[in-house]
């Protein structure tokens, strides 16, 4: 098994994981694996997550249309004047 040391541990920070580990009936070291651990796994899960909720977009918007209709479509539904409208809002 491998070893990790760290050093210049700020003692406010030693102190709360000292606190957590003894209401966790587990030493500093043990805790401290326990965070990393739990930290690395909900970090997994949720980029896991987020791709599989991206790819479930992929193929959900269902068109009859060409691209390049749709491309009409869209540059024709523009409107050259609001472009050059200056206003107060920020991103109006």
């Amino acid at each position: 098994m491998a070893n990790l040391q760290v050093r210049d541990i700020d003692n406010r920070l030693y102190e709360s994981l000292k606190r957590r580990a003894e209401l966790e009936h587990r030493s500093v070291s043990q805790e401290v694996v326990k965070i990393i651990e739990n930290h690395l796994e909900r970090d997994g899960f949720e980029s896991e997550s987020r791709t599989i909720e991206f790819l479930k977009l992929t193929n959900s918007w269902h068109d009859d249309k060409t691209a390049k209709e749709l491309i009409t479509e869209i540059k024709s539904s523009r409107s050259k004047k609001n472009r050059t409208r200056i206003t107060d809002e920020l991103f109006d």
